[in-house]
């Protein structure tokens, strides 16, 4: 799995409105810029995943964690078939369970046996700056919605 955090910390504007804002607006502008960041991400890694049964490409999804830390908000492309605990594969389902892309990794990473076939570190390299645009400019767009109320 492949995190991206972006660093608006260089961006004065965003800041001082980020700071006019609630803690509950704040989180929604940050959940939103976040998951528009990961959705060009996701489609990107969808049109690259190998499609043999279709069950890879149905189990990419977004999803949006909150941190401990206060204001700290990540989205990110994850691919179903994972125990979130412990990082490795769900033993709890069944693997002709249509939720369960377990073997994604072997897929991406290789095995013994099988070379890889990387679908998910070219999509990333290759998406990365769009994906920090749509983010930027959905976060200016979510301000301008809620200071605008």
């Amino acid at each position: 799995m492949i995190e991206t955090s972006l660093d608006f910390s260089g961006l004065n504007d965003i800041a001082k409105d980020l700071e006019l804002l609630s803690r509950a607006e704040n989180n929604k502008v940050l959940r939103d810029s976040t998951r528009a960041g990961a959705e060009v991400l996701k489609e990107e890694v969808i049109a690259r995943a190998p499609e043999r049964t279709g069950k890879l490409k149905k189990n990419v999804v977004v999803l949006t964690q909150r941190s401990r830390r206060r204001g700290e908000i990540t989205s990110g492309v994850h691919i179903r078939g994972r125990n979130m605990r412990t990082g490795n594969s769900d033993n709890t389902m069944k693997a002709s369970d249509p939720r369960n892309a377990f073997y994604w990794r072997f897929v991406e990473m290789g095995s013994v046996n099988m070379p890889p076939h990387p679908f998910v570190r070219p999509a990333f390299d290759v998406r990365l700056e769009q994906a920090t645009e749509v983010a930027i400019r959905r976060m200016n767009q979510a301000i301008d919605e809620v200071l605008s109320k």
